[in-house]
């Protein structure tokens, strides 16, 4: 007797993997087949915003107490660290010391799955950390609201360049991890159609505080994707696919991209 076909996942299932898997934020996974991994790579700008927001509410905290621009920069930079176990910030030193290497795929693979992280892997985070810390700082020195757009904006950003990472068409370089679970899972249509939101709802976003900077706001989203897609290729040509190390890559350069664009004028 064969067995019946699982249930087509619900929203539910999407955001419950989704907030499982790139956040620390206790939520139960309730599936983990390859259709849960569909909607819950187009569900994660979601996971983003939630993360962004938090980061916002920390820094907009701090400035309404007195601090400093550069403290609540820092603060706001941290939040997404600490909801995310650092496992972003860690796949990106993991890449750069794969990609860092000059070794062939196998071996650089290798690398990136030891414990230790490589110099290119520090050089790496110290300077993505310096300049959204520094793209922050500016950012409420302007004024809390940009600071608050810019948070949320880059954080929804950084997952969105996740969901089009797991297209059709990206192979995983491995057969096993996160990367594997959820690579080629999302539709490019559905992927595209994620990515559109994204864009309207930055662009209203941006809209509350004037046209300058609802231009500013649609920018940082295209330019970080563009930079995500960038590393993406190159990471495919050079590893052959895709890995949980080079998903945190990704999000980790789509929002420093971001947030330098809205230091931008």
């Amino acid at each position: 007797m064969s067995t019946p076909p699982a249930p087509a996942p619900t929203l539910s299932d999407g955001l419950r993997f989704a907030f499982g898997t790139l956040t620390v934020l206790p939520v139960r996974v309730s599936r983990w087949d390859r259709d849960a991994a569909r909607v819950g790579m187009l569900c994660a700008p979601a996971a983003g915003l939630v993360v962004g927001g938090a980061a916002a509410a920390l820094g907009g905290l701090l400035l309404f107490l007195g601090a400093g621009p550069l403290l609540a920069a820092v603060a706001a930079v941290a939040v997404p660290a600490v909801l995310t176990r650092g496992l972003h910030l860690d796949g990106l030193a993991d890449t750069a010391d794969g990609l860092g290497s000059g070794r062939p795929a196998e071996d650089a693979l290798r690398i990136m799955k030891q414990s230790d992280i490589g110099p290119f892997g520090v050089i790496a985070l110290v300077l993505v950390l310096f300049a959204q810390v520094a793209a922050l700082t500016e950012a409420y020195g302007e004024s809390w609201a940009l600071g608050t757009v810019a948070a949320v904006v880059s954080a929804a950003t950084a997952r969105l360049a996740l969901t089009l990472a797991a297209r059709t068409g990206v192979p995983a370089a491995r057969p096993e991890g996160l990367g594997a679970a959820v690579a080629g899972a999302v539709p490019v249509r559905g992927a595209v159609l994620v990515a559109a939101v994204v864009g309207c709802a930055a662009a209203g976003a941006g809209a509350l505080l004037g046209p300058y900077d609802l231009a500013r706001t649609v920018l940082a989203v295209v330019l970080g994707i563009a930079a995500a897609e960038s590393l993406l290729r190159h990471c495919v040509r050079r590893f052959g696919g895709v890995t949980g190390d080079v998903f945190g890559g990704l999000a980790e350069t789509a929002a420093t991209a971001a947030l330098v664009v809205f230091t931008l004028g």
